[in-house]
This record gives C-alpha cells, structure tokens and sequence, in this order.
C-alpha cells in the first residue's frame, strides 16, 4: 500500500517539486495534500490523516516545532519528517524531543528519497549520520550536567522560555500570554541573565538539553 504523504513548505516551487518527483512512483508514494503554512498543516493532517507529513520549520502562521507539537496531539499515529536546509539546525533537539521521527535534508539525493520514507514507515530513524551524532550528544550533555538553574525562574519565565524554545517570536508570545512586547522583552533578559546566557538560541538549547519544553506535572 502506498504511503499517504502531506507535503507542508512555504516555498511553492520547492513543494511543487518534490510533487512531481514522488508522482513518478505513485505505487510508491501518495501525496494526499499540500500546505503553505503551520495552521493550514494543521487542519490538513486532521482531515487527512496521512503516514507521514514533511513539515518545514520555517513557516508562517505556526512554525514547523509549533506545528509539531500539534500535529502530534491531534494525529499520534501520523509520522512527522521535519524538513531543514541546514544538518547544523539548531532545532533538531527541540523537533526531536517534540515527537519528530527525523529531520529530511532538502538537497537529500533524490534517488534515496523513497528509501527514507520507507525507513520512516518501518520506525527507523530519519536523519544523517552526522545529524545523529549531535543529537547523541544533546542527550548525553543532558545526562550528565546536574544543573538546574531554571530552578531560580518564575512560572511565567519558564513559560516564555518553552516558547523561545520552539522558535515563537516576541510579538506572538506577547499574543499568547496576553502582555506587551515590551515585557516579553523584559522576561527573556531575565531568563538570560539567570541562566547567565547570551542569546535566544542558547536559551532553546537549554531549554531542550534540560528537558524542559513539557510543562510540569
């Protein structure tokens, strides 16, 4: 039976694409639908229930780590690939601890792209060597660094660090939570300085390293 796949990048012409390259081998590969935005992968993967959606990390309206959470919830059973330009993306940890069953390079060989599907379908896992290499790392830093400096944020700091951690601007925590941009601004310097970082992304690395993209029980 061939694998029912939802397509979802911002870019039409790379969409359009990789479309014609999987209608070559429809006994194969279905593509079952395509979307241009986090929201619209969304609606598409309930509605559709596919085996596997690509889905891009940078995307408007939700971005990819932000589509998977709810892909995730909505679809348990469905396989999510993210798609990334980069094997150095700094979200591999965070898309991985989020439920992504591995990272699809889009300048991946062509001629091994239904092999990676297939590896997908029968629980393998999806991402080059190099990219499984980082990621062990990630978890063995994780393991073996006690620290828990998170200890000293609020509650409403640590929820401002999940969301930089899954890639959400100022403007769409300030939406979230309900505050201004300004005092967004104002939690992410004080989660920095708690946790004596320099930058957003060392705050999404710690956040994934530490385990701490799932709220407390």
């Amino acid at each position: 039976m061939a694998i029912k796949l939802l397509i979802a990048d911002d870019h039409t012409l790379f969409r359009k694409g990789l479309i014609g390259l999987l209608e070559t081998r429809e006994d194969l590969v279905q593509v079952v639908g395509e979307a241009a935005t986090g929201r619209e992968a969304i609606q598409l993967t309930e509605q559709l229930r596919p085996d596997i959606v690509l889905l891009d990390i940078y995307m408007p309206e939700g971005n990819g780590l932000e589509a998977l959470q709810a892909l995730k919830a909505r679809s348990p059973k469905t396989q999510v690939v993210m798609l990334t330009s980069s094997e150095s993306d700094v979200h591999l940890y965070q898309a991985v601890q989020l439920g992504a069953s591995g990272y699809l390079l889009k300048n991946l060989d062509t001629s091994r792209l239904f092999e990676f599907l297939g590896g997908v379908m029968r629980g393998e896992a999806a991402m080059t060597p190099e990219m499984a290499s980082r990621l062990l790392k990630g978890i063995a830093k994780r393991s073996s660094d006690p620290d828990k400096g998170e200890e000293a944020l609020t509650e409403r700091e640590l929820i401002v660090l999940r969301l930089v951690a899954v890639g959400t601007s100022n403007s769409e925590i300030a939406e979230k939570l309900c505050i201004s941009v300004h005092t967004v601004k104002t939690h992410i310097r004080n989660i920095l300085d708690k946790l004596q970082l320099e930058n957003r992304t060392q705050a999404a690395n710690y956040a994934m390293d530490r385990g701490l993209l799932a709220p407390r029980a």
